[in-house]
Order: C-alpha cells, then sequence, then structure tokens
C-alpha cells in the first residue's frame, strides 16, 4: 500500500516540457501568426543556447518579411509591460521554458 502513494506524489513533482510551441497571447491574424511561429521555433532550433541570437534572427526575418520596427525578446523568467501597434503581439513558449515575446511599434 506504501508503494501507490509514493507513486502518487512523484508523478506530482514530475514537470511537465512542451516541445511544441504553446501561444499564450497573440492578436495577430492567422496567416502571419503561423509564419511568426514557424520561424521563432526554427530560431530557437538553430539557436538553442544563444537566446541573444535567435532574437536577433527573429527580429531579422519579421523586419524582412513584415516591415521594419519588430522587437523581440527570448529568454526564461521575466516580466513585460509593452506598448505595441494592434494585430502585431505574439506571447509564446517554446522548449518548456523559453518564452518568446515579438510585437511591433513604430
Amino acid at each position: 500500500m506504501g508503494d501507490a502513494g509514493e507513486g502518487k506524489k512523484e508523478d506530482e513533482n514530475k514537470k511537465v516540457i512542451h516541445t511544441y510551441p504553446l501561444v499564450v497571447k497573440s492578436d495577430m491574424s492567422d496567416e502571419m501568426k503561423s509564419e511568426a511561429i514557424e520561424m521563432c521555433v526554427t530560431a530557437c532550433e538553430k539557436f538553442n543556447a544563444n537566446n541573444e541570437a535567435a532574437a536577433k534572427m527573429i527580429k531579422e526575418m519579421m523586419d524582412k518579411k513584415c516591415g521594419p520596427s519588430w522587437q523581440v525578446v527570448v529568454g526564461e523568467g521575466y516580466g513585460f509591460e509593452i506598448t505595441f501597434e494592434c494585430k502585431t503581439l505574439l506571447y509564446m513558449f517554446f522548449g518548456g521554458n523559453v518564452a518568446i515575446v515579438v510585437w511591433k511599434c513604430s
């Protein structure tokens, strides 16, 4: 009987790591959102140990694809408060605990 209780406690302590993109908030059109998610996933997979390089790659791709003035933050354990143009915000997680915020301000 003691084994059942111990197994349940171990299950409660396990972390759930999402290996897929998890969108928390977005006001982008569906087409723009899917393109931005794909760019974020590509950059984070390419630069999985370098958040700064991933952010730079995402920004450059968004500037090229959707015009200038895109801002990007990639990292873990941060809060944010931003002002952005309508229909240009994407806040997502990738790889479990890496948060990505993409927005446009001009």
